[in-house]
Protein backbone atom coordinates (compact mmCIF):
# COMPACT_ATOMS: atom_id res chain seq x y z
CA UNK A 1 0.00 0.00 0.00
CA UNK A 2 1.59 3.47 -1.29
CA UNK A 3 2.07 6.01 1.51
CA UNK A 4 1.92 3.50 4.46
CA UNK A 5 3.17 3.58 8.09
CA UNK A 6 6.77 3.66 7.03
CA UNK A 7 6.52 6.76 4.67
CA UNK A 8 4.31 8.68 6.97
CA UNK A 9 6.92 8.60 9.56
CA UNK A 10 9.45 8.74 7.39
CA UNK A 11 11.42 12.58 7.63
CA UNK A 12 8.85 15.26 5.58
CA UNK A 13 9.51 14.84 1.97
CA UNK A 14 9.49 18.10 -0.10
CA UNK A 15 6.70 18.63 -3.15
CA UNK A 16 8.80 18.70 -6.53
CA UNK A 17 7.29 21.95 -7.54
CA UNK A 18 8.60 24.50 -4.81
CA UNK A 19 10.31 27.74 -6.29
CA UNK A 20 12.57 30.67 -4.92
CA UNK A 21 10.64 33.12 -3.70
CA UNK A 22 11.42 36.59 -3.08
CA UNK A 23 10.21 37.72 0.43
CA UNK A 24 10.54 40.86 2.53
CA UNK A 25 9.92 41.38 6.12
CA UNK A 26 7.90 44.39 8.02
CA UNK A 27 8.74 44.81 11.46
CA UNK A 28 6.13 44.59 14.00
CA UNK A 29 5.25 44.11 17.85
CA UNK A 30 7.62 41.92 18.90
CA UNK A 31 9.65 40.28 21.76
CA UNK A 32 13.15 38.85 22.50
CA UNK A 33 12.27 35.52 21.93
CA UNK A 34 10.83 36.48 18.13
CA UNK A 35 13.51 38.91 17.31
CA UNK A 36 15.87 35.66 17.26
CA UNK A 37 13.31 33.70 15.41
CA UNK A 38 13.05 36.46 12.72
CA UNK A 39 16.74 36.18 12.47
CA UNK A 40 16.83 32.58 12.00
CA UNK A 41 14.07 31.98 9.90
CA UNK A 42 15.15 34.81 7.65
CA UNK A 43 19.02 33.42 7.36
CA UNK A 44 17.24 30.25 6.34
CA UNK A 45 15.65 32.08 3.32
CA UNK A 46 19.25 32.82 2.40
CA UNK A 47 20.91 29.96 2.46
CA UNK A 48 17.86 28.12 0.60
CA UNK A 49 18.20 30.86 -2.42
CA UNK A 50 15.62 33.09 -1.60
CA UNK A 51 15.63 36.46 -2.01
CA UNK A 52 15.15 38.94 0.48
CA UNK A 53 14.04 42.64 -0.04
CA UNK A 54 14.89 45.37 2.21
CA UNK A 55 11.02 46.42 1.73
CA UNK A 56 8.66 45.02 -0.01
CA UNK A 57 9.22 46.31 -3.76
CA UNK A 58 7.82 44.94 -7.12
CA UNK A 59 7.96 40.98 -7.46
CA UNK A 60 7.75 40.43 -3.63
CA UNK A 61 5.96 37.17 -3.84
CA UNK A 62 5.85 37.01 0.54
CA UNK A 63 5.73 38.94 3.58
CA UNK A 64 6.64 38.44 6.88
CA UNK A 65 5.33 40.42 9.88
CA UNK A 66 4.92 40.10 13.69
CA UNK A 67 2.25 41.13 16.25
CA UNK A 68 1.91 41.01 19.44
CA UNK A 69 -0.21 38.31 21.13
CA UNK A 70 -3.57 39.54 22.55
CA UNK A 71 -3.16 43.09 21.23
CA UNK A 72 -5.27 43.83 17.83
CA UNK A 73 -3.98 45.59 15.19
CA UNK A 74 -5.36 48.16 13.32
CA UNK A 75 -6.69 47.52 10.22
CA UNK A 76 -4.82 50.13 8.69
CA UNK A 77 -1.31 48.88 9.06
CA UNK A 78 -2.45 45.20 8.59
CA UNK A 79 -0.71 44.16 5.49
CA UNK A 80 -3.01 41.27 4.69
CA UNK A 81 -5.27 43.92 4.18
CA UNK A 82 -3.64 47.29 3.22
CA UNK A 83 0.28 45.92 1.55
CA UNK A 84 -0.79 46.26 -2.37
CA UNK A 85 -1.72 49.85 -1.83
CA UNK A 86 0.83 50.71 0.93
CA UNK A 87 4.20 49.95 -1.43
CA UNK A 88 1.80 50.41 -4.71
CA UNK A 89 2.50 46.65 -5.37
CA UNK A 90 1.16 44.98 -8.81
CA UNK A 91 0.10 41.83 -7.13
CA UNK A 92 -1.22 41.00 -3.42
CA UNK A 93 1.36 39.01 -1.64
CA UNK A 94 0.86 36.32 0.79
CA UNK A 95 1.15 37.52 4.30
CA UNK A 96 2.46 35.78 7.19
CA UNK A 97 2.12 37.10 10.63
CA UNK A 98 4.85 35.64 13.07
CA UNK A 99 3.69 35.57 17.03
CA UNK A 100 4.86 34.38 20.23
CA UNK A 101 3.05 32.99 22.97
CA UNK A 102 4.72 31.40 26.46
CA UNK A 103 3.79 28.07 26.87
CA UNK A 104 2.18 29.86 30.11
CA UNK A 105 -0.23 32.08 28.12
CA UNK A 106 -1.29 29.59 25.54
CA UNK A 107 -2.30 27.24 27.88
CA UNK A 108 -4.02 30.06 29.89
CA UNK A 109 -5.98 30.75 26.71
CA UNK A 110 -6.65 26.87 26.10
CA UNK A 111 -8.06 26.28 29.50
CA UNK A 112 -10.22 29.54 29.46
CA UNK A 113 -11.95 28.19 25.81
CA UNK A 114 -12.48 24.78 27.40
CA UNK A 115 -14.15 26.13 29.97
CA UNK A 116 -16.34 28.21 27.87
CA UNK A 117 -17.33 25.84 25.77
CA UNK A 118 -18.22 23.17 28.23
CA UNK A 119 -21.24 25.88 29.53
CA UNK A 120 -24.91 25.44 28.84
CA UNK A 121 -26.30 27.64 27.68
CA UNK A 122 -22.74 29.47 26.28
CA UNK A 123 -21.63 32.93 28.04
CA UNK A 124 -21.07 35.41 25.11
CA UNK A 125 -18.87 37.28 27.78
CA UNK A 126 -16.29 34.25 27.58
CA UNK A 127 -15.90 35.32 23.39
CA UNK A 128 -15.36 39.10 23.88
CA UNK A 129 -12.00 39.76 23.52
CA UNK A 130 -10.27 42.79 22.35
CA UNK A 131 -10.61 44.05 18.62
CA UNK A 132 -13.61 41.67 17.95
CA UNK A 133 -17.65 42.23 17.26
CA UNK A 134 -20.11 41.63 19.57
CA UNK A 135 -20.96 39.12 17.33
CA UNK A 136 -17.45 37.07 17.93
CA UNK A 137 -18.81 34.68 20.21
CA UNK A 138 -21.06 32.92 17.72
CA UNK A 139 -18.08 32.04 15.52
CA UNK A 140 -14.97 31.45 18.16
CA UNK A 141 -17.51 29.21 20.09
CA UNK A 142 -18.60 26.73 16.93
CA UNK A 143 -15.36 26.81 16.05
CA UNK A 144 -14.11 25.67 19.34
CA UNK A 145 -16.93 22.85 19.20
CA UNK A 146 -16.00 21.51 15.78
CA UNK A 147 -12.29 21.57 16.42
CA UNK A 148 -11.60 21.93 20.26
CA UNK A 149 -10.21 24.85 22.19
CA UNK A 150 -7.53 25.19 19.46
CA UNK A 151 -9.42 26.35 16.98
CA UNK A 152 -10.76 28.81 19.19
CA UNK A 153 -7.13 30.36 19.37
CA UNK A 154 -6.45 30.21 16.28
CA UNK A 155 -9.78 32.21 15.14
CA UNK A 156 -9.29 34.72 17.92
CA UNK A 157 -5.37 35.38 17.14
CA UNK A 158 -6.24 35.90 13.09
CA UNK A 159 -9.05 38.40 14.19
CA UNK A 160 -6.78 40.31 16.22
CA UNK A 161 -3.82 40.27 14.19
CA UNK A 162 -6.06 40.89 11.14
CA UNK A 163 -4.09 38.46 9.53
CA UNK A 164 -5.07 34.31 7.84
CA UNK A 165 -1.83 32.95 7.90
CA UNK A 166 0.07 32.81 11.43
CA UNK A 167 2.65 31.50 12.74
CA UNK A 168 2.91 31.09 16.55
CA UNK A 169 5.71 30.38 18.13
CA UNK A 170 5.47 28.86 21.65
CA UNK A 171 8.31 29.42 23.99
CA UNK A 172 9.85 31.43 27.23
CA UNK A 173 13.52 31.92 26.16
CA UNK A 174 13.95 29.90 23.05
CA UNK A 175 11.20 28.43 20.42
CA UNK A 176 9.86 24.89 21.82
CA UNK A 177 7.29 24.79 19.12
CA UNK A 178 5.29 26.09 16.47
CA UNK A 179 1.99 26.08 15.42
CA UNK A 180 1.13 27.02 11.52
CA UNK A 181 -2.54 28.29 10.99
CA UNK A 182 -4.52 29.10 7.73
CA UNK A 183 -7.96 29.88 6.30
CA UNK A 184 -9.10 26.62 6.74
CA UNK A 185 -8.40 26.82 10.44
CA UNK A 186 -5.00 24.11 10.69
CA UNK A 187 -2.80 24.16 12.71
CA UNK A 188 -0.26 21.72 12.48
CA UNK A 189 2.71 21.80 15.24
CA UNK A 190 6.35 22.23 14.76
CA UNK A 191 8.98 20.45 17.47
CA UNK A 192 12.45 23.02 18.23
CA UNK A 193 14.03 20.16 19.61
CA UNK A 194 16.31 19.79 16.01
CA UNK A 195 16.46 23.76 15.65
CA UNK A 196 17.86 23.32 12.10
CA UNK A 197 15.18 20.65 11.21
CA UNK A 198 12.54 23.57 13.12
CA UNK A 199 13.26 26.56 10.75
CA UNK A 200 13.54 24.29 7.66
CA UNK A 201 9.89 23.13 8.42
CA UNK A 202 8.68 26.27 8.81
CA UNK A 203 10.37 27.81 5.64
CA UNK A 204 9.33 24.76 4.00
CA UNK A 205 6.06 25.37 4.87
CA UNK A 206 5.65 28.88 3.64
CA UNK A 207 7.78 27.92 0.71
CA UNK A 208 4.73 25.74 -0.47
CA UNK A 209 1.85 27.61 0.19
CA UNK A 210 3.38 30.37 -2.02
CA UNK A 211 4.08 28.06 -4.26
CA UNK A 212 0.85 27.39 -5.69
CA UNK A 213 -1.82 29.64 -7.37
CA UNK A 214 -5.79 29.69 -7.23
CA UNK A 215 -7.65 27.88 -9.74
CA UNK A 216 -10.80 29.90 -9.89
CA UNK A 217 -10.68 31.63 -12.85
CA UNK A 218 -13.62 29.38 -14.41
CA UNK A 219 -15.07 29.78 -17.93
CA UNK A 220 -18.35 29.69 -19.40
CA UNK A 221 -18.66 27.63 -22.13
CA UNK A 222 -21.49 27.08 -25.04
CA UNK A 223 -25.00 28.15 -24.88
CA UNK A 224 -27.51 28.50 -21.43
CA UNK A 225 -29.15 25.24 -20.78
CA UNK A 226 -32.55 26.21 -21.46
CA UNK A 227 -35.20 26.67 -18.44
CA UNK A 228 -37.43 23.83 -19.90
CA UNK A 229 -34.09 21.03 -19.77
CA UNK A 230 -33.37 22.13 -16.39
CA UNK A 231 -36.61 21.91 -14.88
CA UNK A 232 -36.83 18.34 -16.20
CA UNK A 233 -33.57 17.26 -14.61
CA UNK A 234 -34.08 14.79 -11.43
CA UNK A 235 -30.79 15.93 -10.23
CA UNK A 236 -31.19 20.11 -8.90
CA UNK A 237 -33.82 17.96 -6.82
CA UNK A 238 -31.64 15.03 -5.83
CA UNK A 239 -29.18 17.67 -4.98
CA UNK A 240 -31.57 19.76 -2.28
CA UNK A 241 -32.75 15.77 -1.11
CA UNK A 242 -28.40 15.25 -0.68
CA UNK A 243 -27.84 18.76 1.16
CA UNK A 244 -30.89 18.33 3.63
CA UNK A 245 -30.03 14.28 4.12
CA UNK A 246 -26.38 15.54 4.95
CA UNK A 247 -27.52 18.41 7.38
CA UNK A 248 -29.03 16.07 9.35
CA UNK A 249 -26.20 13.84 9.90
CA UNK A 250 -24.41 17.48 11.17
CA UNK A 251 -21.88 17.01 8.27
CA UNK A 252 -21.57 20.23 7.08
CA UNK A 253 -19.51 22.98 9.54
CA UNK A 254 -20.95 26.17 9.97
CA UNK A 255 -19.76 29.06 7.41
CA UNK A 256 -16.83 31.21 8.91
CA UNK A 257 -18.31 34.56 8.51
CA UNK A 258 -15.08 36.90 8.87
CA UNK A 259 -17.81 39.94 9.56
CA UNK A 260 -18.63 38.03 12.22
CA UNK A 261 -15.46 38.24 13.95
CA UNK A 262 -13.95 42.00 13.22
CA UNK A 263 -15.29 44.76 11.72
CA UNK A 264 -13.22 46.04 8.76
CA UNK A 265 -13.67 48.18 5.76
CA UNK A 266 -11.14 46.47 3.52
CA UNK A 267 -11.65 43.05 4.50
CA UNK A 268 -13.25 42.27 0.84
CA UNK A 269 -10.65 43.46 -1.08
CA UNK A 270 -8.14 41.19 0.82
CA UNK A 271 -9.88 38.12 1.73
CA UNK A 272 -13.46 36.71 1.11
CA UNK A 273 -15.98 38.14 4.00
CA UNK A 274 -16.72 34.39 4.33
CA UNK A 275 -15.35 31.05 3.21
CA UNK A 276 -17.43 27.94 2.58
CA UNK A 277 -17.95 25.11 4.96
CA UNK A 278 -17.66 22.64 1.75
CA UNK A 279 -19.12 21.43 -1.37
CA UNK A 280 -20.67 18.24 -3.19
CA UNK A 281 -21.86 17.20 -6.56
CA UNK A 282 -22.95 14.50 -8.74
CA UNK A 283 -22.92 13.39 -12.03
CA UNK A 284 -25.86 14.36 -14.48
CA UNK A 285 -26.19 11.52 -17.38
CA UNK A 286 -28.57 13.74 -19.06
CA UNK A 287 -26.21 17.05 -19.19
CA UNK A 288 -23.15 14.94 -19.58
CA UNK A 289 -22.07 17.17 -16.47
CA UNK A 290 -21.33 17.61 -13.04
CA UNK A 291 -23.61 19.46 -10.69
CA UNK A 292 -22.25 21.24 -7.76
CA UNK A 293 -22.79 23.81 -5.14
CA UNK A 294 -21.89 27.10 -5.96
CA UNK A 295 -19.17 29.27 -4.10
CA UNK A 296 -19.74 30.69 -0.46
CA UNK A 297 -17.23 33.35 -0.17
CA UNK A 298 -19.42 35.72 -2.58
CA UNK A 299 -22.57 35.18 -0.46
CA UNK A 300 -23.60 32.84 2.19
CA UNK A 301 -24.50 29.04 1.19
CA UNK A 302 -26.35 26.68 3.43
CA UNK A 303 -25.41 23.46 2.24
CA UNK A 304 -28.35 21.94 4.28
CA UNK A 305 -31.42 23.66 2.07
CA UNK A 306 -29.92 24.37 -1.08
CA UNK A 307 -31.15 25.96 -4.45
CA UNK A 308 -31.13 26.25 -8.04
CA UNK A 309 -29.59 29.55 -7.72
CA UNK A 310 -27.11 27.57 -5.51
CA UNK A 311 -25.93 25.16 -8.08
CA UNK A 312 -23.17 25.30 -11.06
CA UNK A 313 -22.62 22.91 -13.92
CA UNK A 314 -18.92 21.75 -14.77
CA UNK A 315 -18.48 20.47 -18.23
CA UNK A 316 -14.49 20.03 -18.10
CA UNK A 317 -11.18 22.00 -16.91
CA UNK A 318 -9.86 24.72 -18.63
CA UNK A 319 -6.58 23.96 -21.03
CA UNK A 320 -4.79 25.76 -19.11
CA UNK A 321 -5.71 24.21 -16.21
CA UNK A 322 -6.74 27.74 -14.41
CA UNK A 323 -9.84 26.95 -13.32
CA UNK A 324 -13.11 24.94 -14.68
CA UNK A 325 -15.68 24.96 -17.82
CA UNK A 326 -18.62 25.63 -17.08
CA UNK A 327 -22.35 26.00 -18.83
CA UNK A 328 -24.92 28.97 -17.13
CA UNK A 329 -28.61 27.82 -16.90
CA UNK A 330 -31.24 30.32 -18.41
CA UNK A 331 -32.95 31.93 -15.50
CA UNK A 332 -31.06 30.94 -12.69
CA UNK A 333 -28.13 33.42 -10.98
CA UNK A 334 -25.66 31.66 -12.32
CA UNK A 335 -22.91 32.01 -9.14
CA UNK A 336 -19.66 30.23 -10.04
CA UNK A 337 -19.37 27.05 -9.00
CA UNK A 338 -17.29 26.32 -5.56
CA UNK A 339 -13.51 26.76 -5.80
CA UNK A 340 -13.17 22.83 -5.29
CA UNK A 341 -14.67 23.00 -8.59
CA UNK A 342 -11.38 21.82 -10.78
CA UNK A 343 -10.67 19.39 -7.81
CA UNK A 344 -14.14 17.59 -8.52
CA UNK A 345 -14.20 17.03 -12.06
CA UNK A 346 -10.51 16.96 -12.36
CA UNK A 347 -10.05 13.11 -10.82
CA UNK A 348 -12.49 11.27 -13.84
CA UNK A 349 -10.07 12.03 -16.40
CA UNK A 350 -7.61 8.95 -15.05
CA UNK A 351 -10.27 6.94 -14.01
CA UNK A 352 -12.53 4.75 -16.16
CA UNK A 353 -16.09 5.19 -17.49
CA UNK A 354 -19.06 2.65 -16.96
CA UNK A 355 -22.04 2.21 -19.13
CA UNK A 356 -25.51 2.80 -17.72
CA UNK A 357 -27.97 0.95 -19.85
CA UNK A 358 -32.10 0.16 -19.03
CA UNK A 359 -31.82 -0.66 -15.23
CA UNK A 360 -31.13 2.98 -14.89
CA UNK A 361 -33.62 3.40 -17.90
CA UNK A 362 -30.86 4.74 -19.99
CA UNK A 363 -28.08 4.46 -22.34
CA UNK A 364 -24.92 6.12 -21.71
CA UNK A 365 -21.46 6.33 -20.67
CA UNK A 366 -20.71 8.26 -17.44
CA UNK A 367 -18.07 8.67 -14.71
CA UNK A 368 -17.17 5.74 -12.61
CA UNK A 369 -17.52 8.15 -10.08
CA UNK A 370 -21.26 8.81 -9.63
CA UNK A 371 -21.33 11.54 -6.52
CA UNK A 372 -18.26 13.53 -4.55
CA UNK A 373 -18.20 15.04 -1.02
CA UNK A 374 -15.83 17.73 0.42
CA UNK A 375 -15.98 18.65 3.65
CA UNK A 376 -14.15 19.95 6.78
CA UNK A 377 -14.36 16.60 8.47
CA UNK A 378 -12.07 13.72 9.54
CA UNK A 379 -12.88 10.28 9.60
CA UNK A 380 -12.20 8.00 12.56
CA UNK A 381 -13.04 4.70 11.42
CA UNK A 382 -14.12 2.73 8.19
CA UNK A 383 -15.31 -0.73 7.15
CA UNK A 384 -12.61 -1.87 4.46
CA UNK A 385 -15.20 -4.94 2.90
CA UNK A 386 -17.17 -1.76 1.88
CA UNK A 387 -15.03 1.14 1.58
CA UNK A 388 -11.79 2.03 0.29
CA UNK A 389 -9.29 4.50 1.86
CA UNK A 390 -6.45 6.62 -0.63
CA UNK A 391 -3.55 7.95 0.44
CA UNK A 392 -2.23 11.73 -0.72
CA UNK A 393 0.98 11.71 -2.14
CA UNK A 394 3.42 11.68 0.76
CA UNK A 395 4.77 15.41 0.98
CA UNK A 396 1.09 16.78 1.27
CA UNK A 397 1.23 14.85 4.84
CA UNK A 398 4.17 17.13 5.89
CA UNK A 399 3.51 20.39 3.78
CA UNK A 400 -0.14 20.54 3.15
CA UNK A 401 -1.91 22.53 0.37
CA UNK A 402 -4.70 24.89 0.49
CA UNK A 403 -8.09 24.88 -0.95
CA UNK A 404 -8.53 26.16 -4.47
CA UNK A 405 -5.07 25.64 -5.52
CA UNK A 406 -3.45 23.38 -8.35
CA UNK A 407 -1.43 21.58 -5.88
CA UNK A 408 -4.71 20.32 -3.93
CA UNK A 409 -6.36 19.04 -7.25
CA UNK A 410 -3.56 17.28 -8.46
CA UNK A 411 -3.07 16.03 -5.10
CA UNK A 412 -6.50 14.90 -5.09
CA UNK A 413 -6.56 13.42 -8.87
CA UNK A 414 -3.42 11.74 -8.22
CA UNK A 415 -4.72 9.71 -4.71
CA UNK A 416 -8.41 8.47 -6.73
CA UNK A 417 -6.36 7.56 -9.78
CA UNK A 418 -4.57 4.88 -7.58
CA UNK A 419 -8.29 3.49 -6.21
CA UNK A 420 -8.95 -0.17 -6.77
CA UNK A 421 -12.41 0.30 -6.18
CA UNK A 422 -13.00 3.11 -8.88
CA UNK A 423 -10.14 1.43 -11.46
CA UNK A 424 -12.41 -1.49 -10.83
CA UNK A 425 -15.70 -0.80 -11.35
CA UNK A 426 -16.84 -4.22 -10.24
CA UNK A 427 -15.27 -3.78 -7.07
CA UNK A 428 -17.37 -4.29 -4.59
CA UNK A 429 -16.66 -0.78 -2.60
CA UNK A 430 -18.99 1.72 -3.44
CA UNK A 431 -17.37 4.66 -1.24
CA UNK A 432 -13.42 5.65 -1.72
CA UNK A 433 -12.70 8.47 0.22
CA UNK A 434 -9.16 10.61 1.03
CA UNK A 435 -7.94 12.83 4.18
CA UNK A 436 -6.31 16.29 3.68
CA UNK A 437 -4.42 17.31 6.76
CA UNK A 438 -5.37 20.24 8.13
CA UNK A 439 -8.55 20.69 5.47
CA UNK A 440 -10.59 17.73 5.68
CA UNK A 441 -11.91 14.94 3.97
CA UNK A 442 -12.60 14.20 -0.03
CA UNK A 443 -15.50 11.23 -0.29
CA UNK A 444 -16.13 9.75 -3.94
CA UNK A 445 -19.39 7.28 -4.08
CA UNK A 446 -19.89 4.87 -7.07
CA UNK A 447 -22.98 4.20 -9.00
CA UNK A 448 -25.93 1.85 -7.32
CA UNK A 449 -28.97 0.87 -8.40
CA UNK A 450 -32.02 1.87 -6.46
CA UNK A 451 -29.63 5.00 -4.85
CA UNK A 452 -30.57 8.60 -5.05
CA UNK A 453 -27.26 10.28 -5.61
CA UNK A 454 -25.44 10.25 -2.26
CA UNK A 455 -27.64 8.00 -0.33
CA UNK A 456 -24.81 5.24 0.04
CA UNK A 457 -22.94 7.93 1.66
CA UNK A 458 -25.32 8.51 4.03
CA UNK A 459 -26.68 5.29 4.51
CA UNK A 460 -23.25 4.27 5.70
CA UNK A 461 -23.02 7.04 7.95
CA UNK A 462 -25.47 5.67 9.41
CA UNK A 463 -25.30 1.81 9.29
CA UNK A 464 -21.45 3.14 11.02
CA UNK A 465 -19.45 1.59 7.58
CA UNK A 466 -18.11 4.92 7.97
CA UNK A 467 -17.54 7.37 11.03
CA UNK A 468 -17.23 10.97 10.30
CA UNK A 469 -15.09 13.14 13.27
CA UNK A 470 -15.20 16.46 14.18
CA UNK A 471 -11.25 16.31 14.17
CA UNK A 472 -9.32 16.75 10.96
CA UNK A 473 -5.98 15.27 11.61
CA UNK A 474 -3.15 17.96 10.84
CA UNK A 475 -0.18 15.59 9.91
CA UNK A 476 0.92 12.32 8.62
CA UNK A 477 -1.50 9.37 8.89
CA UNK A 478 -2.82 5.90 8.54
CA UNK A 479 -5.20 3.68 9.35
CA UNK A 480 -4.87 0.10 11.06
CA UNK A 481 -7.40 -2.56 11.89
CA UNK A 482 -8.76 -3.04 15.09
CA UNK A 483 -9.85 -6.49 16.82
CA UNK A 484 -13.53 -6.31 14.71
CA UNK A 485 -11.63 -5.53 11.38
CA UNK A 486 -12.55 -1.89 10.85
CA UNK A 487 -9.43 0.23 9.98
CA UNK A 488 -8.75 3.03 12.74
CA UNK A 489 -6.78 5.99 12.26
CA UNK A 490 -3.84 6.65 13.91
CA UNK A 491 -2.17 10.20 13.81
CA UNK A 492 1.57 11.18 14.28
CA UNK A 493 2.95 14.67 15.31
Amino acid sequence: MKNNLTENLSPPVLHPWLRKLTLAFVPGATTPLLEGFVAELLNNFRQHGHTLQPHPMKGVEVLLTTAALGEPVNWRKSLLLTARTRYKLENSPIVFTLMHATPTELQRLLDHFETALRKEPLDPNDFAFPGLTENAYHTLSEQGKRGGPILSVVRLLQSQAKSIRIILVIGEDHPQYAYTFDLVGAHPRTRADDLAAFYADLMNRIVTAASTHEITAHQVLGEPIPTSTWKNLTTPSAMRVAGHELGLRNFFTEMVSITNLVSVPAVQDAVSSQYSEGCFATWDPKLGALVTTVTGSARPVDKENITDDELAVIVGVRSDEQGALIRLVEGNRNDPPSSEAVELIAMDANLPKIHLDQEWELDVDVPVARSKLHGHRGMRAYDPKLVEHVYLDTPYYHYPVSCSTEAQAHAIQDAFSRSEALQNPADPRLVVFTVLPGHGIVIVEKWAPGKAPFQVIWEFMDQGVIEIDNLVPQGPLTFVPNEQGRMVIQTFG
